[in-house]
């Protein structure tokens, strides 16, 4: 395989990207070391170049929130005529990444398309509004699988393979390739004994939007204070649901107790997770859950909902993390964990050791082999590249386009 287009509404840099953004560029720089050209188009926004090379990827930006698929639409056919922002990008194979709606690159691409989807979207679709939500969760779980009835498909943990079953996508097309991780950056402290706060400290590593519900985060908290006086709670990311979360901070009377750190550099995040004694992610829904991974880098076990989906793959409950069913366990589950040292440590280490388990290349390495196959006519099927064996294995066939 020489070449791969890659679409993503979103890139790294967007103010609203996250983990799917992360999980696609960190593969395609990967793929680009290995001297395969990769393009990716995707929106622009304040301040972004049309055209940047970063990292060994072209990237191509063109429309916003909406108009970014029919422009990259039109970019990849013009392209093919040898015209436009994409002229002379001839793929072996395009990853179309559905964030809730694809591209539908099939069309107009000439190329095989492999669908990245991290998670579905039917308990986010309603913040988009009424309208809307109806008619994305349609794209989403009617008119996509309909449309990719005979494409790849690739997602990142065993719970999403199976959300995707569910809306009707043959399980022998659908491929499983776990997140990777970045190692600590050198000099960032690394979560011991020694650099853990005196305090207890809770930390949230997420996008600040509603789907994310920190809300729950701090109403544990609120919980805890009574009992726990000196509990802390770091909340790390941005996001425009920020000044809500500080609001309801305040309501609840724990505005000393929060700190929102916003976007911050790789080192300040290691350096404020290293402090932590558990992190808390309490998503309505998760692909994965990177921060899962990079708390754990720290010996920081992660507590979340188990509703999520995602989480039930990057946590080993009760070995790892520990999920629970509603805000009220998740605070009572976290107060536990503040108190208990000693579990806290043997979890907190055994997260440590899981996430030595996972890196990009791996991931990669995962990925090559689904666009490899694609780009020859073939479909793969199962966990590519698990990065663990704790997880029952999906078989992995390979069957004829």
């Amino acid at each position: 395989m020489r070449e791969v287009l890659l679409l993503c509404w979103r890139d790294t840099g967007h103010p609203q990207g996250g983990g799917s953004e992360r999980y696609l560029e960190q593969v395609g720089t990967q793929l680009a070391a290995r001297g395969i050209r990769v393009t990716l188009r995707t929106a622009r926004y304040p301040g972004a170049a049309e055209r940047e090379r970063r990292d060994g990827i072209d990237i191509s930006r063109g429309g916003g929130r909406f108009t970014v698929y029919p422009r990259a639409l039109a970019a990849i056919l013009f392209g093919r005529l040898g015209l436009g922002p994409l002229k002379g990008v001839r793929p072996d194979a395009v990853v179309d990444t559905q964030n809730g709606i694809p591209f539908f690159a099939r069309l107009v691409s000439g190329a095989p398309s492999v669908v990245l989807v991290h998670h579905g979207h039917r308990e986010q679709w309603p913040v988009a509004g009424k309208l809307v939500g109806r008619i994305g969760w349609w794209i989403e779980s009617s008119l996509s699988p309909r449309i990719h009835r005979h494409d790849q498909y690739l997602t990142v943990s065993l719970p999403s393979a199976e959300e995707l079953a569910t809306l009707g996508v043959d399980p022998s097309r659908i491929a499983v390739v776990r997140n990777g991780a970045e190692a600590v950056p050198a000099g960032a402290p690394t979560g011991n004994a020694a650099v853990r706060t005196p305090e207890p400290r809770v930390v949230v590593l997420s996008r600040l939007v509603p789907h994310k519900q920190i809300e729950d985060a701090l109403t544990a908290v609120a919980r805890l204070r009574g009992r726990i006086p000196a509990v802390h709670l770091d909340v790390i990311g941005g996001g425009w649901w920020a000044d809500k979360l500080k609001d309801q901070a305040a309501a609840l009377g724990i505005a000393d107790a929060v700190t929102f750190h916003g976007h911050v550099g790789e080192r300040r995040k290691h350096e404020l997770l290293s402090r932590a004694w558990v992190h808390v992610l309490p998503s309505r829904k998760e692909g994965w859950g990177l921060a899962v991974i990079e708390a754990a880098q720290h010996g920081v076990p992660t507590v979340g909902y188990r509703s999520s989906r995602g989480l039930t793959d990057s946590v080993i409950d009760g070995v790892t993390g520990l999920l629970a069913d509603d805000a009220d366990q998740l605070a009572t589950i976290v107060g536990e964990l503040l108190d208990d040292a000693a579990a806290r440590t043997i979890m907190g280490e055994k997260a440590r050791a899981r996430a030595r388990e996972f890196s990009w290349e791996h991931t990669a390495t995962g990925v090559h082999e689904v666009l490899a196959a694609a780009a020859a006519g073939r479909r793969v099927s199962g966990l590519i590249s698990p990065g663990d064996e704790h997880a029952a294995r999906i078989g992995i066939t390979e069957v004829g386009a």
